[in-house]
């Protein structure tokens, strides 16, 4: 078996490495210092280097004799541990045992999902509602979960997105004037299973190094697992790298959005006198970005992910908006990315954001990436090139646009402080623009709402010019 060292050096050395798995020389580092590779690297380290699968770190044949984690569970058919109701079961065999919570699952679990992590302080309704979030378990690195409790207000979508959440402590009560209802009530009343008392810090540093793991919650009644059949489900699901999720979230018709955003203390209130008129696709929108829209002064009509060009310019929008989203968008981008060409061609300027922002790159001719554990949480520091103003941002995306892979007539126009990943671009030659992170917050900062405004300043340049 060859070492990560060795790996690298075959590779080229750490740049080299880094180019060839497309992450950053950051996560070459992790390589080093963790001395495995994450297995999604697997195949790229093989073509490169003509190895054998037997002869990196980790692999299937040399597990064997790499003794269990020491959180890793019983045999099957053992009995879980003392106080133990809920398991999480990780793709590489792993059982992290816990305390459940919220809605109880099969002895054979919820369904699988990436186990991400969230580092927001604030707003875990939002979180837990917001649609990009589908096919997604979130461990929550904030340890007061619960204490705001539950309202119909502070959600996102009808419909909660992940699959599960984990936590450090067990829920707390609610103390808060706006809670109607304890959010262990809420979320068995939509489904969602949860599980307290694991070492998040632990499970996040874990994910941090080595990437996102497939997962299974269980939180049997009974109080049985069928440890089995959880362990091969996690081990089997194929991850987000493929997959379109936007269908499943998006709308099924079109419908007309009014509703501005909350203000203390007469709540939300109603675009009366809009403007200019804009379509807003649907590949997840989170409520929040359609009331910013509003209340920017538009006229807001939604559209499924999936219409086309046709069918979007048929409502003669002054201008044309592309909502966050879940999954990978070179999938969705079969689709999508024809409809957004078709739009950039009659010249109606376009505003993405998150999944938006990465399929209105693809439409203009870049590529997007996996990256390795994402961004996910409210406080991740941007860098406006332009102008070199630094905007803290609510961020959830696991994948980004390359953007050494854009093409001339696009520029980079904001950074990621953490790790130099592309946040936003503007086309140089049609009235396009997008960012990767989420200006309507919510939760979040609201360093970047001004970007609504600057998509309205941009309909009413295009509309003064035409």
């Amino acid at each position: 078996m060859r070492t990560v060292e060795d790996i690298i050096a075959l590779l080229g050395g750490p740049e080299a490495a880094a180019q060839r798995c497309s992450i950053g020389t950051e996560a070459v580092r992790k390589w080093r210092q963790t001395r495995a590779i994450p297995p999604r690297h697997w195949p790229t380290i093989l073509a490169a280097t003509g190895l054998a699968l037997r002869d990196l770190p980790g692999a299937p044949d040399t597990r064997a004799e790499t003794p269990m984690p020491d959180d890793a569970a019983p045999q099957p058919g053992a009995e879980p541990p003392a106080g133990a109701t809920a398991c999480l079961v990780l793709g590489d065999g792993s059982v992290l045992w816990g305390r459940g919570f919220g809605a109880h699952t099969p002895k054979t679990g919820a369904p699988p999902a990436e186990v991400c992590f969230n580092t927001g302080m604030t707003g875990y309704q939002e979180t837990l509602t917001d649609p990009s979030y589908a096919g997604q378990i979130i461990t929550f690195t904030f340890p007061h979960i619960g204490n705001v409790g539950a309202n119909p207000e502070d959600i996102e979508a009808v419909t909660p997105a992940a699959r599960g959440m984990v936590v450090q402590q067990d829920l707390t009560a609610p103390a808060n004037y706006r809670a109607t209802r304890h959010l262990d009530d809420w979320l068995k009343s939509h489904g969602v299973p949860g599980i307290s008392g694991l070492d998040t810090r632990a499970l996040t540093i874990r994910i941090r190094d080595g990437g996102p793991p497939n997962g299974i919650i269980a939180f049997p009644a009974d109080g049985v697992f069928d440890l089995p059949a959880l362990r091969a489900a996690a081990a089997a699901w194929p991850g987000l790298e493929g997959m379109d999720l936007a269908k499943e979230v998006s709308c099924r018709q079109a419908y007309g959005w009014d509703e501005t955003t909350w203000a203390w203390p007469q709540g939300f209130g109603r675009q009366t006198a809009p403007k200019h008129k804009v379509v807003a696709v649907d590949y997840g929108a989170k409520r929040n970005i359609l009331r910013c829209l509003a209340s920017a002064g538009l006229d807001v009509t939604v559209v499924p992910a999936t219409a086309t060009a046709e069918e979007i310019l048929r409502h003669n929008p002054d201008g044309v908006f592309l909502s966050n989203g879940p999954g990978d968008p070179a999938a969705t981008g079969e689709y999508a990315v024809p409809a957004i060409q078709g739009v950039l061609e009659k010249r109606v300027p376009v505003f993405g954001i998150c999944l938006g922002h990465q399929l209105l790159g693809l439409a203009l001719g870049g590529k997007t990436y996996k990256l390795d554990r994402g961004h996910r949480g409210a406080n991740q520091p941007v860098k406006e090139l332009a102008t070199g103003k630094v905007e803290i941002t609510s961020q959830n995306h696991g994948f980004a646009i390359a953007g050494d892979s854009l093409p001339a007539n696009v520029r980079v126009t904001h950074v990621s402080l953490f790790d130099g990943s592309n946040e936003g671009l503007a086309a140089t030659d049609m009235p396009a623009f997008s960012v990767q992170y989420h200006p309507e917050a919510s939760p979040g900062p609201t360093d970047s709402h001004h970007l609504f405004h600057r998509f309205v300043a941009l309909i009413e340049e295009h509309k003064g010019g035409a």
